[in-house]
């Protein structure tokens, strides 16, 4: 596994292959990689002949008193997981390169960032896909993987891949869980026990109102109401949102009529976890 910093080394590098008609998957990380990630990079290298691993905590897609300085980082234990699955190239720009001085061009990726987690960390959508076209363009992927658990990310990203013309193919693969249930997050390190312990709740919402619209529950209030009588019943959980959207256009449905996102953002002491589930009439 080779090691690059410059993206122009890294440019080179694919060039080089696709000269000889070979592939490249791309899977973009801010590292503290878990099994996660993993399982995306599992799935980028079935799909190429060559796999290429990002890592980099982007400023852009954080916004004031967020916790960038603080992100979780292990850099030998990133490097160690990405051989183990195979990785070709461990892609580890800095700031300066990606963003040098004078740097003021960013995305603007429209109404798909306007709810959700686009509410309520407004700019950071701007940020993903600022870094994420620089990543594209520099690495020149034919496939790039990314997690569900980022859902409206996802989307994003879809749309600006058809939006603006770009050859690669966006894959996006299931959440993978602790065995708590949890979705697996780097941010999961920063729970206590006890918020650890009440986080379970998310996917326990996710179950009980999956289970309520199996049973013939269509009314979008009803089934908010009941996840968030579940998840506001844990004394340390805050709610930033609990919405039921259309799968595809992230707007706002009054009743399931085809398949909707239940997205949750809730706040456990200091620490954010969201999570997700298509719901399907």
């Amino acid at each position: 596994m080779q090691s690059i910093e410059h993206p122009a080394e890294m440019a080179a590098w694919t060039q080089e292959l696709r000269s000889r008609g070979e592939t490249v998957a791309l899977v973009p990380t801010m590292g503290f990689l878990h099994e996660g990630h993993l399982s995306l990079m599992r799935r980028a290298r079935e799909r190429a002949d060559h796999l290429v691993v990002s890592i980099f905590v982007n400023p852009l897609q954080f916004g004031p008193g967020e916790d960038l300085e603080r992100y979780p980082r292990d850099p030998d234990g990133d490097a160690e997981r990405c051989r183990e699955v195979g990785t070709d190239v461990l892609f580890l720009p800095s700031s300066k390169l990606l963003y040098p001085d004078g740097f003021q061009t960013t995305v603007q990726p429209g109404a798909l960032a306007l709810s959700l987690c686009g509410a309520s960390r407004p700019g950071h959508f701007d940020g993903v896909a600022t870094v994420v076209l620089k990543l594209f363009n520099i690495v020149s992927p034919d496939v790039a993987v990314f997690g569900r658990k980022d859902y409206q990310q996802l989307q994003i990203l879809r749309r600006m891949g058809r939006d603006l013309d770009l050859p690669v193919e966006i894959l996006g693969m299931p959440i993978v869980r602790e065995v708590d249930g949890i979705a697996m997050s780097s941010r999961n390190a920063y729970l206590s026990p006890a918020e650890r312990l009440q986080a379970q709740v998310l996917h326990q919402a996710l179950d009980r109102v999956e289970a309520s619209v199996a049973g013939g529950e269509r009314s979008t209030d009803a089934l908010v109401q009941l996840a968030c009588s579940l998840v506001s019943a844990q004394p340390l959980a805050e709610i930033d949102y609990v919405e039921l959207v259309d799968a595809e256009s992230l707007q706002p449905t009054r009743e399931l009529s085809s398949p909707a996102l239940l997205a949750l953002a809730v706040r456990f002491g200091g620490t954010r976890l969201i999570d997700n589930r298509v719901l399907v009439p």
